[in-house]
């Protein structure tokens, strides 16, 4: 893959993500019921009690902020999440086979020595971490570009 194609692969992601944050919150705002009236004191309470109810609600924790600052947060990650794992195959996927092709020129310095008996099976070792490394690489990249 050239560097031009990762960086337009990073574009575009950029982009589809920001605008699924978009959409995601825009439906978030809008499926949201407004709070219920808050209930004002009447008269029939004490004012000690009245008084009392309001110290309370200004000590309230921030849990309904925190929850929906925790969706908002995961809904605009979560294209993030997906881009980053299919880049984080790619450059598994490139390491593998920096591997493979370091065991291929190994194999290929062996292999002239095919024919004496003491090298073949160094030969085998090296052919089956080439191959092993050599899938790795191939199928890190098709699980990329099956996401």
């Amino acid at each position: 893959m050239r560097p031009q194609s990762i960086g337009r692969v990073l574009g575009t992601g950029l982009r589809v993500a920001g605008r699924i944050a978009g959409q995601r919150m825009a439906t978030a705002m809008a499926s949201s019921p407004s709070p219920p009236p808050s209930p004002s004191p009447s008269a029939s309470v004490a004012p000690a009690v009245a008084e009392q109810r309001s110290a309370n609600a200004s000590h309230r924790p921030a849990r309904p902020a925190a929850g929906g600052l925790r969706r908002g947060a995961s809904g605009l990650l979560r294209p993030f999440r997906r881009v980053g794992g299919i880049v984080w195959l790619e450059v598994t996927g490139s390491f593998f086979l920096l591997f493979a092709l370091a065991f291929a020129r190994a194999l290929w310095s062996i292999g002239a020595s095919w024919s004496h008996a003491e090298d073949r099976p160094r030969f085998l070792f090296v052919f089956a971490l080439m191959a092993v490394f050599f899938y790795l690489g191939v199928s890190s990249f098709w699980r990329a570009r099956k996401r």
